[in-house]
Formats: structure tokens, C-alpha cells, sequence
């Protein structure tokens, strides 16, 4: 038996690297568990709005004012990019 592989079996745990290597992957996720849940107890989700319906149908009025106030812009940009269709007998 080689000396040098009696003094690495004797050796405790603690003192080969590769044990390290494998504690620290755990311990890293545990930490980040920690970590996590601090910061979920320490902020509080912002609470959702009692009239968030009401608001919904009042952006989309809005929206659909908007959409109507545009249209005459919208129609003439169409037609000016498409050609009127060719009329036979002229």
C-alpha cells in the first residue's frame, strides 16, 4: 500500500474538496429559499382594485371613442393606396 493513499483514507471528511462541491449546490438553493420567502412575507401583493370591471368597460369606451374619431383618416389612407377598380364601357 502506497503511504501517500493511507494519508487521504485516514483523512476526515471535511477535508476533501469534492464534499464541499457537493454540499454547496443544497445549500446554495436553501439559501435562496430563505431568500425568497423574506422577501414574499416582507412585501405584500398590491390588493386588485374593488371597481376593476368598471374600469375595464370604461378604458374600452375610451378606446373604441378613439378608434371612432380616427376613422374617416383610416378610410381615406385605404382608399388612397388602392386604386379604384377599372369600369368597363369607359
Amino acid at each position: 500500500m502506497n503511504p501517500a493513499n493511507a494519508i487521504a483514507q485516514s483523512a476526515p471528511w471535511w477535508r476533501f474538496p469534492f464534499v464541499w462541491m457537493v454540499i454547496a449546490g443544497p445549500a446554495a438553493v436553501v439559501l435562496a429559499g430563505v431568500a425568497t420567502a423574506f422577501i414574499a412575507v416582507r412585501t405584500p401583493d398590491p390588493v386588485v382594485a374593488d371597481d376593476y370591471y368598471r374600469r375595464g368597460i370604461q378604458i374600452n369606451q375610451t378606446l373604441a371613442e378613439q378608434r371612432k374619431a380616427l376613422l374617416p383618416a383610416v378610410q381615406g389612407r385605404n382608399h388612397a393606396a388602392t386604386p379604384a377598380p377599372a369600369v368597363p364601357g369607359r
